[in-house]
């Protein structure tokens, strides 16, 4: 078995398409076809069933996959260790980050590290901070920029606290509440919101500042993401609570500070196994040493 032939099926796997595999792993789709086939006969197994619409993994493709990468991911930590060794950093660097990080000018973060490190391959995503702990438990993820309520610790990580905060409340132009200096939860409780899917960190914190308050609201839209809240409150239907660091980001939208706002922690995670050359060269750009930061026990 080729680490080769591993990586066509990963390939095939992320793109259920021969041809885009194919492309991706720069390589005619005859060979990829052939290597793969191979494979199979050396499995005893399919890995794939193939219709003309469709490539999707049979049973024992989903076994294989994480083994698979797994293998990959060691591959290409060996050779960034031996790298490392010889004072080239190379290799990986996947970093994941909410949409309001505001404690790291991340987009300045990533280019001055790729300009000091161009054998570094640097990917980020966007997602919920509790998608993003797991990640980074599972060795998916490098780096993690999270934001969670004051109660909320990551579990299974190192990491670092890096800025905490209060959440404002954000309305469009012409809310009858817009012009006031400050607002408390109360005078929120009749209004219509804009917010995050129940049980999120991002949700949390909010349901816990009005829960505390005493206060009942109606969450009438749920969201996934940013931008498709800031729209909604443009138009009118509802507010929002953001982190008051992330207000300038949306400057046509008011915002409004209220006295017993929710509160966030934005924090950084990394492995708590000795995480990779890029990694570490990562959170050095940032002033932190892989050694340091909280060790969270796993729950």
């Amino acid at each position: 078995m080729e680490l080769q032939q591993m990586r066509y099926v990963v390939a095939v796997a992320e793109t259920s398409n021969f041809t885009r595999a194919a492309e991706r792993c720069r390589v005619v789709q005859s060979a990829l076809s052939h290597q793969i086939a191979r494979l199979e006969r050396e499995l005893g197994a399919k890995l794939f069933d193939r219709t003309s619409r469709r490539v999707r993994l049979t049973p024992a493709g989903e076994a294989f996959l994480p083994a698979a990468r797994q293998a990959l991911d060691a591959a290409e930590r060996a050779r960034a260790e031996v790298a490392a060794a010889a004072g080239e950093i190379r290799g990986r660097l996947a970093i994941g980050a909410i949409p309001t990080v505001t404690a790291v000018d991340l987009p300045t973060a990533l280019k001055d590290f790729h300009l000091r490190h161009r054998q570094v391959r640097i990917t980020l995503r966007s997602g919920a901070s509790e998608e993003l702990i797991e990640q980074v438990r599972q060795g998916t993820l490098d780096i993690g920029f999270l934001g969670l309520p004051v109660d909320l610790r990551p579990k299974g990580v190192r990491g670092r606290e890096l800025a905490r905060g209060d959440l404002v409340a954000m309305m469009a132009p012409d809310h009858p509440l817009a012009g006031e200096e400050h607002l408390d939860l109360h005078q929120l409780s009749d209004e219509p919101f804009v917010d995050f899917p129940a049980g999120t960190a991002a949700r949390i914190q909010s349901d816990q500042a009005f829960a505390a308050a005493g206060v009942r609201r109606e969450v009438a839209f749920e969201v996934t993401t940013v931008d498709f809240m800031a729209r909604l409150i443009r138009q009118g239907l509802g507010i929002g609570m953001m982190p008051a660091s992330f207000a300038s980001e949306l400057p046509d939208l008011p915002t409004v500070r209220v006295r017993d706002a929710p509160a966030r922690v934005e924090h950084l995670i990394w492995s708590r196994f000795r995480p990779s050359p890029a990694a570490a060269a990562f959170l050095s750009t940032l002033g932190i040493s892989a050694d340091s930061g909280d060790q969270h026990a796993a729950t």
